[in-house]
């Protein structure tokens, strides 16, 4: 076992650096599903190379402007609404819808497109052109065959991704799983939406209509990539906020980052995920910035060895600044709250609370020791400092870091 701490975060990053073996199988399920299908389209040709070049351009465009998420999620819903209609049509055999995806995730990849996103692209392509042949038949169908084989795909989307995600971070599957279904009903309508005009428009105008349709999707996604930029931006704004401590000589280097890091992987041990998550990792980062009010520096940052008053003016000082950077209130009600009883915390007051306690006692010294010595210290005062439940969700990410 070892402290996520200045010491023990290097073993901790050593465990997220390893692929794990599910990884690999996800990959090299789509590897072989990709490669087999590309063999018995060069075997047994295209029927139809026109509107195989045409949906294989759309796709290899949705690719080339794929939106970056900041919470690290790689999404291109004009490829996978392409790659969906192509499927729709259902006038090509399986193995060529496949072959024409896979070979624009190849495109992507060579732009640096995220493997686990290129392995999720082929499998639900391959999913959804399976389905499409014996539900949508190819003769236009009944309209609720398309609506369920469209459901039925995301939806398997979403499960390949809670399983990536869980395999690479150790986070519960079940609160994973719940995010990716959260971005459905916005992202995945969207692709279906998208997928089902395109696939219509084709059979009504011919290939013509791609592109008629398909500029509009594409400048919805530029408009999104611009969103996603600035949120980024405010991140990193954020984060910089968050280093004026350690700047100014309040906090130890890299005290707001590990505090946030490890609150956010003690809150997916809870349960907690889309936007109580981004409030909990940006209330973690900004928990400090009420010590800039100080006179003199806390040894080590540790504000506990102060009186409850002071502690309290802090906690209300750093809320107050965190309203001012135009930060949900629920925030600033988690920075305000950390010189509270525990019992009158939040849960993501109490997760703050107690990754900040052991930030501080673990911070420094050797891993093991001070890491157990720490947990061993929490544990002792759960009867009125620390929520138990918090704790033992802790010492769970800090066994998993330490393995």
């Amino acid at each position: 076992m070892s402290a996520p701490g200045r010491r023990g975060g290097g073993d901790h990053r050593r465990h997220r650096r390893r692929t794990p073996s599910v990884v690999f199988a996800v990959h090299g399920l789509a590897l072989a599903v990709g490669g087999a299908a590309s063999v018995w389209t060069a075997v047994h040709g295209v029927a139809d190379p026109a509107a195989a070049a045409a949906f294989g351009a759309l796709v290899v465009v949705g690719e080339a402007f794929r939106i970056p998420e900041p919470e690290g999620r790689e999404a291109a819903p004009v490829a996978f609404a392409g790659a969906l209609a192509y499927a729709l049509l259902a006038a090509e055999a399986v193995a060529v819808v496949v072959a024409v995806s896979a070979a624009a995730v190849v495109a992507g990849q060579l732009r640096g497109a995220p493997r686990d996103a290129a392995a999720r692209r082929v499998l639900t392509v391959a999913f959804a052109a399976a389905t499409a042949q014996p539900l949508y038949g190819g003769s236009g169908g009944h309209p609720g065959y398309a609506v369920l084989l469209l459901a039925s795909t995301i939806l398997c989307d979403a499960v390949l991704a809670a399983v990536l995600g869980t395999a690479r971070t150790g986070h519960p599957f079940a609160s994973v799983l719940r995010d990716e279904l959260a971005v459905l009903p916005g992202v995945g309508s969207a692709v279906c939406a998208g997928g089902v005009v395109l696939a219509q428009a084709e059979q009504a105008a011919g290939l013509w209509a791609l592109p008629v349709c398909g500029v509009p999707l594409l400048l919805t996604q530029t408009a999104f990539r611009r969103h996603a930029a600035i949120r980024s931006t405010h991140r990193e704004t954020i984060a910089s906020l968050a280093r004026a401590t350690e700047v100014a000589g309040y906090t130890p280097v890299g005290h707001a980052r590990r505090v946030s890091a490890l609150s956010h992987a003690m809150g997916r041990e809870l349960g907690l995920g889309g936007k109580a998550l981004a409030a909990l990792e940006h209330a973690a980062l900004m928990h400090d910035i009420g010590q800039l009010s100080l006179v003199d520096p806390v040894p080590g940052g540790a504000t506990s060895s102060l009186d409850q008053v002071e502690r309290r003016r802090i906690a209300l000082l750093g809320a107050e600044v965190v309203r001012r950077t135009g930060a949900p209130e629920e925030v600033a009600r988690i920075v305000e709250g950390q010189a509270d009883p525990y019992r009158d915390q939040a849960l993501a007051g109490r997760i703050v609370r107690t990754a900040n306690a052991y930030e501080d006692l673990a911070g420094s010294g050797t891993a093991v020791g001070r890491g157990l010595q720490a947990l061993e210290r929490l544990r002792l005062d759960t009867a009125h400092e620390y929520d138990p439940r918090v704790v033992e969700a802790l010492t769970r990410v800090v066994a998993r870091a330490g393995q």
